[in-house]
């Protein structure tokens, strides 16, 4: 990891005070703001990086170096999964993900 300056880093459960901060952050990334519990990675008291714990779905700050906080906040996800899930609810969650993008693979019309 490459640090370009030095700052605190903060991982935390997002609350409803963050949603204007969280919704800034998807408008940067040009994403869409992933629903549900989310973890967020706060650097020099700024939203960087925000993650659904879930699955681990992601929007973070394009103008910030936030690959690495992505990878701590993917971290913390899994390690909350174990904790919260059983690994049958993991693997639910995974095949109806799956599902859905194999439905959107088959609606797909090919590029002709």
């Amino acid at each position: 990891m490459t640090a370009t300056h030095d700052s605190q880093i903060t991982i935390r459960l997002a609350t409803d005070d963050d949603a204007a901060a969280l919704r800034r952050l998807a408008q940067l990334d040009a994403a869409r703001l992933p629903e549900g519990e989310l973890l967020v990675a706060e650097a020099a008291g700024e939203i960087r990086a925000a993650l659904r714990i879930s699955d681990s779905a992601y929007v973070s700050d394009p103008f910030y170096a936030s690959r690495e906080l992505v990878g701590l906040l993917d971290v913390r996800a899994k390690r909350m999964r174990r904790e919260r899930y059983t690994r049958l609810d993991r693997a639910r969650t995974r095949l109806s993900l799956w599902s859905g993008l194999y439905r959107r693979a088959g609606e797909a019309r090919p590029l002709l």
